[in-house]
């Protein structure tokens, strides 16, 4: 397929959707032509493992990977990111939380979460299944609200974890300020779901600690206003 040279400049949704899952990972392979090769073959692996495990995976209209695939790209491309585990983490950041049993094995004992992740750090090493970790749900209780805890494991799991806060904000992003390009009923369901979190992601990236430029924090802020202006669309409607 013939792919246009601005690939490397277009918005992630545009590619989505003029190009899907071939023009995304197009411009994934664009994109890792700046790391050096054993780097570049690290990432590719990560990838075609992502691949497999989601392969049975929609997103509503579109193939799981795509959500991923934008996930690494943003990081590179947007948030200026070098660090290779950091990518591999955000391109795997669903397969634990997902696939548990297919990363681990059907017949790895105990716990299958800590066995996928067991897993995960024998691949790819202890830092990746360390930052999948910090960002993969944990059983909730089914008494409390789902959504709460959700925020209060985000932004606890997130405190310790500053480099799993930009691969999280990453998700963040795609599912938030990527809401319009959401249909039917999961429109709302985000909405609620993802607003109460711009504060958190808000004061989680004005950090020190989190370790990404001034000019990409100002970005990350400005997406986080836009993420919000789209709640407010959705949620704040007359009755």
């Amino acid at each position: 397929m013939d792919f246009p040279a601005y690939l490397a400049t277009m918005p992630m949704h545009a590619i989505t959707e003029i190009h899907g899952e071939p023009g995304l990972l197009e411009r994934f392979r664009l994109e890792i032509r700046a790391f050096e090769a054993p780097a570049r073959e690290r990432l590719t692996e990560a990838l075609e493992l992502a691949a497999d495990l989601h392969r049975d995976d929609r997103r509503v209209r579109e193939p799981y990977l795509n959500h991923l695939l934008r996930v690494a790209i943003r990081m590179m491309h947007h948030y200026q990111v070098r660090d290779v585990d950091v990518i591999v983490a955000g391109l795997l950041h669903d397969a634990v939380e997902d696939h548990p049993a297919e990363l681990a094995g059907p017949d790895a004992p105990g716990d299958p979460t800590e066995a996928a992740l067991a897993a995960l750090a024998a691949r790819f090493g202890p830092r990746v299944a360390r930052l999948v970790g910090a960002v993969t749900n944990p059983a909730y209780d089914p008494a409390r609200d789902k959504y709460v805890q959700y925020r209060e494991h985000v932004a606890a799991s997130l405190d310790r974890e500053p480099w799993a806060r930009v691969i999280k904000v990453s998700d963040f992003t795609d599912n938030g300020v990527g809401v319009i390009h959401t249909v039917g009923p999961k429109v709302i369901r985000s909405a609620t779901k993802y607003r109460p979190l711009v504060p958190v992601f808000r004061d989680l990236i004005a950090r020190p600690d989190t370790p990404l430029s001034a000019p990409v924090k100002r970005h990350i802020f400005a997406q986080l206003d836009l993420a919000e202006e789209r709640f407010s669309a959705i949620l704040d409607q007359p009755n």
